[in-house]
């Protein structure tokens, strides 16, 4: 597989894909630590620590903006084609995917906070789990796409079912505190 990207002969539009290359990392690198640090604040019942990372969604959304406008200008003023024109478009849907899983990240810690007002059901074990999946998942696709690495994409798509597996777990165990205890 050949993992070199094409050059141009205009300088400029090589550095402004380079800088877009750039800032779709910078923002998956952002994605995944809040991932990390949402459940850490959950698994933690630390509140400040979820205030700080729901502070932090103002930067992806920064990111996601920046990046969407980078992309939105390249196609303005290059008119790329074949190769670029799918990086970009698809850099365009990455930028979307990466602020709705920082959305997440945020909506986890909203309702840590909510949960940190009760006593703990019981220690967290599957949902650490989960995240760390989920994280390495953000990682691997990233990499996958930004090296045309097929194979590093299926094997993203495949721990997608170890997730689901754990996500059946832990709603079938709450359905069970549920019953037993309603007011849970």
């Amino acid at each position: 597989m050949d993992n070199t990207q094409p050059q141009h002969t205009n300088r400029q539009y090589e550095e402004d894909l380079r800088g877009l290359r750039a800032g779709l990392l910078k923002m998956g690198g952002l994605v995944e630590r809040q991932i990390a640090e949402a459940v850490d604040a959950l698994v933690n019942r630390d509140s400040d620590h979820a205030r700080e990372v729901i502070q932090r969604d103002e930067e992806v959304n920064r990111m996601d903006n920046d990046n969407d406008e980078q992309c939105i200008r390249l196609l303005a003023l290059h008119q790329p084609t074949a190769s670029d024109l799918r990086f970009i478009t698809t850099g365009l849907k990455i930028t979307t995917d990466l602020e709705r899983i920082g959305d997440n990240a945020v909506n986890i810690c909203e309702r840590s906070l909510e949960l940190n007002e009760v006593p703990q059901l019981k220690p967290y074990i599957d949902l650490p789990r989960m995240a760390e999946i989920a994280q390495s998942m953000v990682k691997d696709s990233i990499d996958a796409f930004m090296r045309d690495d097929t194979d590093l994409a299926d094997q993203v798509i495949a721990r997608d079912d170890e997730v689901d597996l754990l996500n059946y777990q832990v709603y079938r165990e709450l359905l069970s505190y549920m019953a037993e205890d309603p007011h849970t």
